[in-house]
């Protein structure tokens, strides 16, 4: 069976965790088939998509920052098909600790 997921060992010992653990991946494959139907792709090429989605930071004598890469044509498209607004492009603005 060809999946995206990826099965190993589970060591829950207790029903409690047992449950969690598999609501949690219930609501993992629910939430990746609602991506893959509303964007008509499979799950791997969306997430290769944004995963070339980054933030540099960059540090300076006036401080630090953290920016993220400007957004492709594509990945503007799989967010607004998932009415997700894009991150800010300006995430952190830091000034040197005072000496």
């Amino acid at each position: 069976m060809k999946t995206t997921l990826d099965l190993r060992p589970v060591y829950h010992r207790l029903e409690e965790r047992i449950r969690a653990h598999v609501l949690l991946c219930w609501l993992a494959l629910l939430l990746v088939r609602t991506v893959e139907t509303t964007c008509d792709a499979t799950w791997g090429k969306l997430r290769e998509e944004l995963e070339l989605l980054h933030v540099g930071v960059f540090t300076g004598p006036a401080g630090s920052f953290r920016q993220r890469t400007e957004l492709t044509k594509t990945q503007r498209d799989i967010l607004a098909k998932l009415a997700v607004g894009p991150p800010g492009k300006l995430i952190e603005l830091a000034t040197p600790p005072a000496r």
